[in-house]
């Protein structure tokens, strides 16, 4: 016989991964070396680099805050136009001026709604200058003319950077325009991203014709680059001066030896990697009956109770919680929660047990109806907190079942749970305990959206939910009808659904009450 699968991919993998890593150590040391050979290009490109950062920089920081002003402003209520983004303005959007809406629609090309930070006459001139000059000057064709532009302009001896939007709302073809304030972005902004001192700094900004804008003059000794700003600031350019050779040998000599560093951290990991894998393939193999599926399907049904708990216990270890009423909530809630982690983690034992077919049930004489009340306590609370009554009937003398109680108990709390997460409207879940002849019947009957014909089987079978459950915002873990109809058959019976008088859905399963596990007289009443 052949190794198994596992190990073959072992035998196979590991001298591969490790081969790998020899050749990509290599190429890296290789390259590392090279570097030194490249000198020279490498303070051209470096220096290119640091311009194209130190551009994109500003066109991102602006881009950034039009984006938070297009989230803020609300084009359907024009009256309070602007008043959200106003006040959080200083924050989010510290180079934008003001914002004002224009109608493309109207031949006038009225201005609708217009917020300022700080009102004042040159409010009315930016208007004036939009409507007639700068209008003009904006591109709103193009394939998609919904996009984020810019407008970089110079009227006199004014700068003018404007960003704008076109909107469709209410058969209106309508411009969004946001004015940033070009003094501001110089005297606050630059020196944000543009960090100098006057003896050694690399960096300024001129205008189109050569003046500066920002920054001291650039050593003349040295290569220059320039580089435009792409999008915003375009009739502008970023100066920066070339890095000196020693400063780049030192780079160079840091990058290298960052580099060895790496490889070698590299090595260890994929080492480390190698013998992880190797001991996570052997546990596998012990734990082959597990399936991964399983994991998937119930790993976020024990999330929510955990970090309720977590949340909770640290509010009150805090000590931040004072009030007696809201310590007793608290501690109510993490109680309650525990005792829904400790039933999910109840059906994810059993249904473990059921798929490695060690099930083992206690059988004994016992009061199907009293089981049924048990269960029906213990989802009282949760039922009361979504205001849903549970209601258990069942006729007066009903046959004492030979049953395993806490499996019996585990079943009816799977279908009430059931009933309260998608049938959480209803306002009434009835149990009832019915006799059919050799079986009795438990019904979980609730007024909910119900189950279609086509899956009624099927919602059965092991992670399986329909597609009401799957459509909904309710997570489920797919293995209480299962681990349900298991324990129906285990007492001889059966479970199915069907549709409930006057809509909703009726869950059952039934139990055979003369079915023994040992030979005894007939259960009594």
């Amino acid at each position: 016989m052949g190794l198994p699968r596992e190990r073959l991919l072992t035998f196979f993998l590991v001298p591969g991964v490790i081969a790998a890593v020899l050749v990509l150590a290599g190429i890296m040391f290789r390259s590392s070396f090279q570097l030194e050979q490249l000198r020279e290009r490498s303070v051209v490109e470096a220096t290119l680099l640091l311009a194209n950062e130190k551009a994109d920089r500003l066109d991102k920081r602006i881009v950034e805050q039009d984006n938070a002003v297009a989230s803020l402003v609300d084009l359907e209520q024009l009256e309070a136009f602007g008043q959200e983004w106003l006040d959080v303005a200083p924050f989010q959007t510290p180079t934008v001026r003001s914002v004002l809406v224009m109608d493309l629609s109207s031949p006038a090309r009225e201005v609708l709604a217009y917020a300022s930070r700080a009102p004042g006459p040159e409010d009315d001139d930016f208007r004036r200058l939009l409507v007639h000059r700068i209008f003009t000057e904006l591109k709103l064709g193009g394939p998609s003319p919904d996009e984020l532009r810019h407008l970089h302009t110079t009227y006199g001896d004014a700068s003018y950077l404007i960003s704008h939007w076109q909107q469709q709302r209410n058969g209106r073809r309508l411009l969004l325009v946001a004015w940033h304030d070009v003094p501001r972005i110089v005297h606050e902004l630059f020196p944000q991203l543009y960090v100098h001192d006057e003896e050694a700094s690399r960096v300024n900004v001129v205008d189109g014709e050569g003046r500066i804008v920002y920054g001291p003059p650039l050593r003349r000794s040295g290569l220059t680059l320039g580089r435009e700003f792409a999008t915003t600031l375009y009739k502008w350019r970023l100066n920066v001066s070339m890095i000196g050779s020693e400063e780049l040998a030192a780079a160079v000599q840091r990058r290298r030896v960052l580099e060895m560093v790496l490889v070698g951290l590299s090595g260890l990991v994929v080492i480390a990697g190698i013998i992880v894998i190797t001991l996570a393939a052997a546990r596998e193999r012990k734990l082959a009956n597990l399936k991964s599926e399983f994991v998937a399907n119930v790993s976020h049904e024990l999330k929510t109770p955990l970090a309720l708990v977590r949340m909770f216990g640290e509010l009150l270890q805090s000590g931040r919680v004072g009030e007696p009423e809201k310590q007793r909530q608290y501690l109510q809630i993490i109680v309650s929660e525990s005792e829904r982690l400790t039933a999910l983690i109840e059906n994810v034992l059993d249904f473990a047990r059921v798929e490695r077919g060690r099930a083992a049930y206690r059988f004994q004489e016992a009061s199907l109806v009293d089981v049924v009340q048990r269960a029906a306590e213990a989802c009282r609370v949760r039922a009361e907190r979504q205001q849903v009554a549970l209601e258990v009937e069942a006729p007066d003398e009903v046959p004492r079942a030979w049953i395993d109680e806490r499996a019996i108990e585990a079943a009816v709390i799977n279908l009430v749970d059931n009933a309260l997460k998608y049938a959480a409207n209803s306002p009434v879940v009835r149990l009832q305990v019915r006799r059919r002849g050799d079986y009795l019947h438990v019904a979980v009957i609730d007024q909910g959206p119900g189950v279609a014909e086509e899956e009624r089987k099927r919602i059965f079978g092991r992670f399986e939910r329909g597609a009401q459950a799957t459509r909904g915002t309710v997570r489920g873990s797919g293995i209480g009808l299962a681990l349900v109809s298991h324990i129906a058959e285990a007492h001889g019976g059966e479970a199915w659904v069907e549709a409930a008088p006057g809509g909703g859905c009726c869950f059952l399963f039934s139990v055979d009450w003369r079915r023994r596990r040992r030979s005894g007289s007939s259960p009594g009443v």
